[in-house]
C-alpha cells in the first residue's frame, strides 16, 4: 500500500512537471498544432465542477489561444446553459453555434463559437424524435403508404432529431472534466466515431495537459469505415 501511494504521486509530479514544461515552451513539439482534423471539440463537465464558471472561461480561452474554433460546452444538468449568457460576456468576441451547416466546420473562423447542451439534448431528444416519426408513421399508414415506409433506419432518426434542433455536429474530441470516466450522458449518437480523453478534475486543469491531449489526437492516423 505504501509502495502504492509512493508509485501515484511520483506519477503525479511528473505530470505535472510536464504540463509545466509544455506551458513554458520548453518541449518544441507542442508549438505548432495541426488542427485540420480537429473540426468540433466536445468539452463534458461534471455538473457539480460545472459550476466553476470562472474555471470554465479560462479553459474556453485557452482552447481560444490555441486556435480551437468551435466547442460543444456540455453537462448533465444543464448548469452550463443556464451560465450561456455570462460565458459570452466574458469571452471575446464568440458566438453561439446554431444552425450550422456541417459542410461549414472546415470554413475559417475568425472567432470561436460555443454550442452548450445538457441531458435534455440526449435522452429528452430522442424521445422528441422518435415521437415524430411515430406521428410520421401514423401520417402515412392513414393515408395508404406502403410498409417500406414504417421502416425507420439511422438516417431517418438523424433526420427527426434535426428536426427537433437536437442534432449538432458529431465531435472529434471529446475531453471530459470531473472524476469519473465517462462521458456522463452526451448523446451517444453524437460520438460514434469520436475520441474520448479524461482530464481529471476541471480544478485541477492545466493548460500543458489540455495542449499534450490536443497535441496527440491530432497526430492520431484516423481510418473510417464504411
Amino acid at each position: 500500500m505504501k509502495f502504492r501511494s509512493v508509485w501515484f504521486l511520483a506519477r503525479q509530479a511528473a505530470y505535472v512537471l510536464e504540463s509545466c514544461f509544455i506551458s513554458s515552451g520548453l518541449l518544441k513539439r507542442y508549438e505548432a498544432l495541426n488542427l485540420g482534423n480537429l473540426r468540433y471539440l466536445a468539452i463534458v463537465i461534471e455538473s457539480e465542477e460545472a459550476h466553476q464558471i470562472p474555471k470554465v472561461i479560462e479553459l474556453l480561452n485557452w482552447l481560444a489561444t490555441i486556435g480551437v474554433k468551435h466547442v460543444c460546452l456540455y453537462d448533465n444538468e444543464g448548469v452550463l446553459k443556464k451560465s450561456k449568457e455570462a460565458i459570452l460576456e466574458k469571452l471575446t468576441d464568440a458566438t453561439l453555434f446554431e444552425g450550422v451547416d456541417e459542410n461549414n466546420l472546415l470554413l475559417d473562423q475568425e472567432h470561436i463559437t460555443l454550442e452548450f447542451a445538457s441531458i435534455s439534448d440526449g435522452k429528452g431528444a430522442v424521445t422528441k424524435a422518435a415521437n415524430l416519426l411515430f406521428m410520421k408513421y401514423l401520417k402515412s399508414a392513414d393515408s395508404g403508404g406502403s410498409s417500406e415506409e414504417s421502416i425507420f433506419t439511422e438516417p431517418h432518426m438523424a433526420e427527426a432529431l434535426k428536426a427537433v434542433g437536437c442534432r449538432g455536429p458529431d465531435p472529434d474530441l471529446l475531453l471530459i472534466y470531473g472524476p469519473v470516466r465517462c462521458h456522463l450522458g452526451f448523446p451517444a449518437w453524437r460520438i460514434r466515431y469520436t475520441e474520448i480523453i479524461h482530464m481529471g478534475p476541471l480544478k485541477s486543469m492545466k493548460y500543458g495537459s489540455l495542449l499534450k491531449a490536443i497535441y496527440k489526437f491530432s497526430m492520431v492516423h484516423q481510418n473510417y469505415g464504411t
